[in-house]
């Protein structure tokens, strides 16, 4: 402004007169138009007119220069506010930068902790899962192998009864051993389809565990790779080399997640895996339960057969050696009886002397002569001794046949008897050493709980 007011003292006012309209904010292709206006008298002469078209006169050089003078003061003025306003714009656009730069980093920073927080969850899960998993696969093993030991006592009672279908007579009898080893049967074949099923429900269950855990290592995948991503996006500085212009970038994808649903994905697949992983813990509970319950039900079952069996052994014991007693009792009175019969039989033949005695008198007295053959007391005697000797035999041959009779009675007795006895050592021969001894070989507790 000053040069201007020390340029407008210099230009005199009564020689001319400077009109300058400066177009486009005075820039330094402004138009500007002269006008002059002076003395027009004749002073110049005639001879002067014709270097007026082509010449300028020293005002107008002077304003000429005036205005060079002003249009290089505006722009140098305006190149000086412009060196400033770039200088203040480059100072504010690199500190709006740096800290936009600074604010991306440390949310790409909490960006980095919530990953980290989020796949340090799916890993301490994931271990969970596994370690469930291994516990549902350790507790379906031991199903199994409790399943595999209740063949022997299927087959134990099974083989029990099929003995037992060997017994003769009246010992063939369904006895509380032969219910007990049906009831037996019954209860491992409950138990059996009971471990089936829960081996099947095992089964299952462990497929879900595996689908929770791939679920998470799925998501714990891709959290390690956007976690190596804004790591190094984070660690990405301005002096590094390995940055470059993508056209494009900044732009919003179509399919993008929000950090709100972002973060219940995850809790989501969390929730599920812990879900499963309580209902594989209350299966695995619920297989203890099972394993111990089946267990003592059958060696409870198992005990109480072989009560019965001891109860029955000694009953058949006590019937054997009571039908041995009269067995031998029986042979001593056959003997007796044997005894009896020869002596009846002699004392039959020793009325045969008797007999022909008094028959022979007889005989010889009825060749008397005459008168001689009289009824006296003696033939009275004698025929009364015929008769009485004839009583005698009758009675005796009576007496011999009873006594053959019960003989055979007792023989036919004594052979019962030992048909019984040798049913009764049968009977004990199958529960005591075909039973009784297979009965050792039950499976313990901790085998039918699928521990061995």
């Amino acid at each position: 402004m000053a040069t201007a007011t020390l340029m407008s003292r210099e230009i005199p006012p009564e020689r001319s007169q400077v009109q300058i309209a400066e177009t486009s904010g005075g820039s330094r292709n402004a138009e500007m138009e002269i006008t002059y206006t002076g003395n027009t008298g004749n002073d110049m002469g005639i001879s002067t007119m014709g270097f007026r078209a082509s010449k300028y006169n020293p005002p107008e050089w002077h304003e000429t220069n005036y205005s060079k003078y002003y249009q290089s003061f505006v722009d140098r003025d305006n190149a000086e506010r412009i060196r400033h306003e770039s200088k203040r714009t480059a100072s504010e656009t690199e500190a709006i930068t740096n800290k936009t730069q600074t604010e991306v980093t440390k949310k790409l920073g909490e960006r980095i902790q919530d990953i980290n927080f989020w796949k340090f969850e799916l890993e301490r899960e994931i271990q969970d899962v596994i370690s469930e998993t291994d516990l549902l696969l350790s507790q379906k093993k031991r199903l199994e192998n409790a399943l595999r030991a209740t063949e022997i006592p299927l087959h134990i009672a099974t083989d029990n009864l099929n003995c037992r279908q060997r017994r003769q007579g009246v010992d063939l009898v369904q006895d509380n051993v032969e219910l007990g080893l049906l009831k037996e049967v019954e209860i491992i074949n409950n138990v059996q389809d009971l471990l089936k099923k829960t081996i099947d429900q095992s089964d299952k269950q462990i497929k879900l565990n595996r689908n929770a855990k791939q679920n998470l290592e799925m998501d714990w995948s891709d959290k390690k790779e956007a976690l190596e991503i804004d790591s190094k996006s984070g660690a990405l500085r301005n002096e590094h080399t390995d940055k470059q212009f993508y056209s494009g970038a900044a732009k919003f994808e179509e399919i993008q997640s929000t950090p709100e649903s972002w973060a219940q994905f995850t809790h989501d697949n969390i929730v599920r895996a812990e879900h499963e992983r309580m209902a594989s813990i209350q299966l695995r509970q619920l297989i203890d339960n099972i394993l111990s319950d089946t267990s003592r039900d059958m060696r409870e079952q198992c005990d109480t057969v072989d009560v019965c069996f001891q109860k029955r052994l000694e009953e058949m014991e006590d019937a054997k050696s009571k039908m041995e007693e009269n067995l031998r009792k029986m042979c001593d009175e056959i003997c007796q009886m044997e005894k009896n019969i020869d002596m009846l039989r002699k004392a039959i033949r020793d009325k045969e002397n008797p007999m022909k005695v008094s028959q022979t008198r007889l005989n010889n007295r009825t060749y008397r002569p005459g008168v001689e053959l009289c009824r006296d007391p003696v033939q009275y005697k004698l025929v009364g001794e015929v008769n009485e000797i004839a009583q005698s035999i009758d009675a005796l041959t009576e007496q011999l046949n009873n006594a053959e009779n019960s003989r055979k009675d007792l023989q036919d007795n004594r052979m019962a008897l030992e048909k019984e006895i040798a049913c009764k050592k049968n009977s004990i021969f199958i529960d005591r050493d075909k039973c009784v001894s297979v009965r050792t070989r039950y499976p313990t507790t901790l085998k039918l709980q699928g521990y061995q």
